[in-house]
């Protein structure tokens, strides 16, 4: 098990040296690939899953059910006892706390083979409906742990799960009142404001009152869900992309990390919302003077989302927790800030500016050119990290946004009549594929793409893949 020092901080770089885990995503692997071997059905998904989706059945493996011969050895890979999830008596639960890997289940048998696979879709319903199956749904609908039998063949049984704020097996009953006021209040939240501060103040307490009706990791998942539905319904790519996806009833249960863009002065207020839902710091980044641009990821370790939060930062900002510490403002906008004064916060009125999901990177961007949708050059590439944005959403631009910035002397008038005119690139969706587990990020490389995807440079030849 090697490390990768890529993305880390002075102060942080002993906590996140994500290592890569080649050993243990090779155990997986092996048993994933003996459990198709087993079962047709799953075998048959694995191919549709690429030939279609361009995605990896390993990236929608949610669990794997493995015979006590196993535990050992996997074990030696880094697995250990997963503290956040329960499951039926007599199985141990298994995760692998470093890497992007599927979780196991032990069960007290001598077989030689993996006994089950559960696969995650956004809704077991519209899988089966994708598949023309009648099996019945264990758990009740809209409840927090799903799942459903696709077949059962070879002594291996093959299932679908959906899961919404919790990680562990055991189905519960739910409050179906309590669970549509919450998702009502996100749903129905004002996104537009004359004030953003207003804005902020108003999503914190919409955030609040979810996590009163039905507790910080379901407000989580129907936050997270409604966020990736406005953002797709404003990217191209994301429409076509979630058709394919859920022609085979799958939805966005991919998603690899959500990237949000803040101001200065609301980033604090951002941070905040996030652990209103349960988030947790992890790294920050400073990419300095030269990039002009910093980061705050956090991960929500019950619901299984990470978001990367960029905000401007300056050369001489890099030393303070800027998750923590108001910025003050300034007098001249960065990417970030001014993608922001063009199209409004990602918490508010803009939504995201990317959603990156795991694909296998090279098959995702031959299919994608078949429709007519282009792919940026790849801003990572290494053998255990490619990314890559497709090309940018233009989104029209408010005037009077165009007459604010204008009015502080944050945009000449050349740049505020082709804003005016031909509006700005808005958002984008990332291509991505990790290998050996890697749970990381590439500082130096993301510095380049955010530089890239500046609106000042909108009309600069870009190269695509």
């Amino acid at each position: 098990m090697s490390t990768i020092t890529l993305q880390a901080p002075a102060e942080t770089e002993n906590q996140f040296n994500w290592p890569l885990c080649y050993e243990a995503e090779n155990f997986i692997l092996k048993r994933v690939e003996a459990f198709t071997e087993k079962n047709s059905s799953a075998r048959e998904l694995s191919r549709r899953m690429r030939d279609e989706t361009g995605t990896l059945i390993l990236d929608w493996v949610d669990y794997l059910l493995l015979p006590t011969s196993d535990e050992k050895a996997l074990r030696e890979t880094g697995y250990t006892e997963d503290p956040l999830a329960d499951a039926p008596d007599a199985q141990k639960q298994l995760w692998h706390p470093e890497a992007m890997l599927p979780r196991v289940l032990i069960a007290p048998t001598n077989a030689k083979y993996p006994l089950a696979l559960g696969i995650r879709a956004d809704a077991v319903v519209d899988f089966a409906a994708a598949h023309h199956l009648t099996n019945k749904i264990e758990g009740p609908a809209l409840s927090r742990f799903r799942r459903m039998l696709i077949s059962e063949e070879n002594g291996t049984r093959f299932e679908v799960l959906e899961r919404r704020g919790y990680r562990g097996y055991v189905v519960a009953d739910v409050d179906l009142t309590k669970y549509a006021k919450a998702r009502e209040l996100w749903q129905t939240r004002c996104r537009r404001w004359p004030n953003d501060s207003e804005g902020m103040k108003h999503g914190l307490e919409r955030i609040q009152d979810m996590v009163e009706l039905v507790g910080r990791d379901v407000a989580c998942h129907l936050v997270f869900e409604e966020e990736r539905r406005y953002w797709e319904k404003r990217n191209r790519a994301g429409t076509e992309q979630k058709r394919r996806q859920d022609s085979l009833g799958l939805g966005w249960a991919n998603h690899d990390h959500h990237t949000f863009r803040s101001s200065r002065e609301h980033f604090v207020d951002l941070i905040r919302a996030w652990e209103l839902l349960g988030f947790h710091r992890r790294e920050r980044y400073y990419a300095g003077k030269e990039a002009g641009w910093g980061a705050q990821i956090v991960e929500q370790p019950v619901e299984g989302i990470t978001i990367f939060n960029d905000v401007d930062l300056n050369a001489d900002e890099v030393d303070i927790d800027f998750s923590r510490k108001p910025l003050p403002p300034q007098a001249k906008l960065g990417t970030i800030g001014l993608w922001c004064g063009l199209h409004g916060e990602s918490f508010l009125e803009a939504g995201m500016h990317h959603l990156e999901c795991r694909f296998d990177f090279a098959l995702l961007r031959e299919q994608l050119a078949a429709v007519h949708i282009k792919t940026m050059a790849p801003f990572s590439d290494f053998p255990f990290l490619k990314q890559a944005f497709t090309q940018g959403e233009r989104w029209a631009v408010r005037p009077e946004r165009i007459t604010r910035l204008r009015a502080r002397g944050l945009l000449t008038e050349e740049q505020a009549q082709k804003f005016a005119h031909e509006g700005a690139i808005g958002s984008h969706l990332e291509n991505l594929q990790r290998k050996g587990g890697f749970k990381g990020f590439n500082q130096k490389s993301v510095s380049v793409i955010i530089e890239a995807t500046d609106p000042r440079k909108q009309d600069a030849v870009h190269k695509f893949a």
